[in-house]
């Protein structure tokens, strides 16, 4: 069976309006540090690749992947006020069912962040059964996490942007 692929980002199938003012928090975590370093470096060099001023790159830590999405918002209050969130963790599967409830937990929170604030906040986090598997999926044969993540940022905030102009309100 073939590994789907994700389809790259470009500028001109996702315009960005004013990409040199765009703001991209990142929120990462401590546990795993070698596959984390490895998410956060590929998604800050896709950042770059794209466009994104360094300067407008700011990351945090947070202790483990049930704090990210605290981490993100708080962030989405600061004064920072980014364009988007990434949120980048790896959770592996243990001897107990710990590692549902915690994914289940922060993809929940993760998602309901992003529609509260309207800013897009991205599931970056690797929910793997072995280490193996997170490598795999942190530069390995699986591709990147990081890079994919940065790319979701971006489409979904050329996705508001692109809506953005269009009128018509939704309420709760």
């Amino acid at each position: 069976m073939a590994i789907p692929t994700y389809q790259e980002f470009s500028l001109e199938e996702y315009p960005i309006k004013d990409l040199e003012k765009v703001k991209i928090g990142i929120v990462r975590t401590e546990w795993n540090p070698d596959i984390i370093e490895s998410l956060v470096s590929s998604c800050q060099d896709s950042l770059l690749s794209i466009g994104i001023d360094p300067e407008n790159i700011e990351i945090y830590t947070v202790p483990g992947s049930y704090e990210l999405p605290l981490g993100a918002k708080y962030l989405l209050a600061s004064r920072q006020k980014p364009d988007a969130v990434i949120c980048l963790g790896c959770v592996i599967q243990g001897q107990t069912k710990h590692d549902d409830y915690i994914n289940h937990t922060i993809a929940r929170n993760i998602s309901h962040l992003s529609l509260v604030s309207s800013t897009p906040v991205i599931f970056g986090v690797l929910t793997t059964n072995t280490k193996e598997q997170a490598i795999e999926r942190a530069g390995g044969a699986h591709g990147n996490k990081g890079e994919e993540s940065a790319q979701a940022a971006l489409k979904m905030l050329s996705l508001k942007q692109k809506l953005s102009n269009k009128a018509g309100t939704i309420s709760f």
